[in-house]
């Protein structure tokens, strides 16, 4: 794919992502420690990625988008460091080193999650956009908001509780994977086409696109839980099996699974024809994204 874009624009995720964690002024240098921390070990930045390339895709300037892109990736990082946590999954491990609260202590690193999530929004509100154009800055808000709260991540994270040591269906699964993985990748999109100020068939081809390659990521995340190597993962493998969850590859086994996501790549690379060849990198991000090992 176009590695050369793609390291560009994590470049700019990741220089940008350490100039807005702010200084500590009374002595609260531990909560930023662990937040940097866990901005700063790795992640493939899939998301504020794609808010960058939703944007250029759409006519925007990929600099005014940068910093909804590090919003996005910072509701993200908290997501993770809760995740972690002894109360939700209990691992020890997150993208090959010690999880947040491994470092740094379960209360420091439950802290440093909300720091993440309240500093998110106030990256949006004191953006250029917000300065420029006001009711953009209010729009990304209340759109990271509800996919990231009861409705989105948050919804589906409850429901994956609800069901543990349960035997769920095929559809309970979908309904969680859309909220808990898909609803920050379809935000995606959302926060990017809202940069660019794109048309509604802009927005609905971007949409569609992001929804598809959620789906057909967490289809290959549970299939790496059974198939992966640690090393390569950065997180225990098996763990799924560990805390009795149903997955695709209970559900539907391990042949089933990857057709499933061969599938759901093909529709979302079907989604964005509509862009013509500026589309290519969407569409080899997808097929990276398929084939991916950790």
């Amino acid at each position: 794919m176009n590695n050369e874009r793609l390291n560009k624009y994590i470049s700019l995720i990741n220089n940008r992502l350490k100039e807005l964690i702010p200084e500590c002024d009374f002595g609260e240098d531990a909560v930023h420690e662990a937040m940097k921390y866990s901005l700063s070990v790795g992640g493939k930045r899939i998301r504020p990625v794609l808010v960058l390339e939703f944007c250029r895709i759409c006519g925007g300037c990929i600099d005014s988008a940068l910093d909804f892109a590090c919003a996005l990736e910072m509701v993200h990082t908290y997501s993770l460091i809760h995740d972690d946590l002894p109360c939700m999954d209990d691992d020890d491990l997150r993208r090959g080193m010690p999880s947040c609260h491994i470092k740094f202590g379960e209360e420091y690193a439950l802290l440093a999650g909300d720091g993440l999530l309240t500093r998110a929004f106030g990256v949006i509100a004191n953006s250029s956009v917000a300065k420029n154009n006001p009711l953009i800055a209010v729009n990304a808000v209340s759109a990271l908001s509800y996919l990231a709260g009861c409705n989105g991540m948050i919804g589906g994270q409850v429901i994956d509780l609800k069901n543990e040591d349960k035997e769920v269906t095929v559809e309970t699964l979908e309904i969680l994977d859309r909220l808990k993985t898909g609803a920050l990748i379809r935000c995606s999109a959302v926060l990017g086409c809202l940069c660019a100020q794109a048309d509604e068939n802009q927005t609905d081809a971007c949409i569609r696109y992001a929804e598809k390659i959620g789906h057909a990521f967490q289809v290959i995340d549970d299939i790496l839980d059974v198939t992966g190597d640690v090393k390569e993962l950065g997180k225990p493998i098996g763990s799924d099996v560990c805390n009795k969850k149903s997955t695709y590859v209970t559900l539907l086994g391990l042949e089933k699974s990857e057709k499933l996501a061969d599938s759901l790549t093909n529709e979302a690379i079907s989604s964005i024809e509509y862009f013509g060849d500026d589309a290519n990198f969407l569409k080899e991000l997808a097929i990276q994204l398929i084939k991916r090992s950790n």
